[in-house]
């Protein structure tokens, strides 16, 4: 049976007129992306091939979907809320939640504890990765060498991110550094840190996510978490998947908007819900504390640090973000959170603005 939803702008301290121009906003502004996930993946929207091999299985896109909450209480809604569309690197955020989970349960002493003394392969015992640490890996600074499920770390060396980024040397060698030297967007390292994390909780991610954080926010089981054909590993006698974090070759978090917004407000909420303390407050201000040598990134959510990526929304403001247009913005400020699927890049500031002039109004 369908969760009933109650859609209160009002209630929410919404101008419910304002609300929907904002919503017209959205679903005017759908990203210019085909339907057809493989289509796009395959005309080489991240990388030409042969390195934009397609791993793990896809799902055609719905259209542009959206939720809009506040004070805990949904606001708006639009397109398909429930449909459960791939994410993107909405996924990494989900990864750093995990990473806290693994911290409260002991599995990980501290952050600034090195990879190789708890993760249980040899990826981590050459000169240039054994001194990687988790916080490393969840600022993306560690600067690890190697290859994983096919992809070497060399597909993402020089990547650029932004609105027209410049890669026209993405995939081409750079000397390493010391890991914490080097700020890199790199899916093969967040990959790694999966596979990490996997080691430690010896069971699917997918299953600890559900159990520890989804089935108490009171997500829809609707959602699944799918790894590449070849990210299969054994533990304790047992195959289990090897989840990405992203959907860069095909796989990872598939999950409707609602559900996202959920997560968002146990984000808002600093890890509580409904008197219980799912995540750690701690770790949830360390997880949107930003990174020394990118302010603008914290352990795998983008921060709104100076008011740099979201100039219409508070400096507080964090997000887990995607490619394609998929975000989960949480504005502490206004005690609000905004689910946006499949919208212009260009376009999520202008909707933010709309968002919040649309409060009290």
């Amino acid at each position: 049976m369908l969760e009933t939803i109650d859609i209160e702008p009002q209630r929410a301290g919404f101008s419910s007129s304002r609300l929907s121009d904002a919503v017209a906003f959205a679903l005017a502004n759908e990203i210019n992306w085909s339907r057809n996930i493989d289509d796009q993946l395959g005309k080489g929207e991240f990388e030409p091939p042969p390195w934009n091999e397609i791993l793990g299985p896809t799902t055609p896109r719905g259209g542009p979907a959206g939720v809009i909450m506040r004070h805990g209480r949904v606001a708006a809604i639009w397109g398909d809320e429930r449909r459960a569309d791939m994410t993107f690197s909405v996924a990494k955020s989900y990864l750093a939640i995990l990473t806290g989970l693994a911290l409260a349960d002991g599995l990980i002493n501290d952050v600034n504890d090195r990879v190789a003394d708890t993760s249980l392969d040899d990826h981590f015992t050459s000169a240039q990765n054994r001194d990687i640490t988790w916080l490393h890996l969840l600022q993306q600074t560690s600067e690890w060498e190697g290859a994983l499920f096919s992809k070497p770390d060399l597909i993402d060396r020089n990547r650029q991110l932004g609105a027209e980024p410049d890669n026209s040397r993405k995939g081409q060698h750079r000397e390493l550094g010391a890991p914490g030297s080097h700020w890199e967007y790199n899916d093969v390292r967040v990959n790694r840190l999966s596979l990490s994390l996997l080691h430690l909780f010896r069971r699917p991610l997918a299953d600890v996510l559900r159990e520890r954080i989804m089935d108490p926010i009171g997500a829809s089981n609707d959602w699944s978490w799918n790894a590449y054909r070849n990210a299969v590993v054994t533990i304790d006698g047992v195959e289990m998947p090897s989840v990405p974090g992203g959907s860069h070759w095909g796989g990872g978090l598939w999950i409707g908007a609602l559900d996202q917004a959920k997560l968002g407000q146990l984000i808002l909420q600093r890890g509580a819900w409904n008197g219980q303390q799912l995540l750690s407050e701690a770790w949830v201000a360390a997880m949107l504390t930003p990174c020394a040598i990118n302010p603008e990134y914290g352990y795998m959510w983008w921060l709104n640090t100076d008011r740099a990526r979201y100039p219409s929304a508070s400096a507080s403001t964090v997000a887990a973000v995607g490619a394609g247009g998929n975000t989960i913005l949480v504005e502490p400020a206004h005690d609000l959170v905004l689910v946006a699927r499949w919208l212009k890049g260009a376009a999520l500031d202008p909707l933010i603005a709309q968002t919040i002039a649309a409060i009290g109004a």
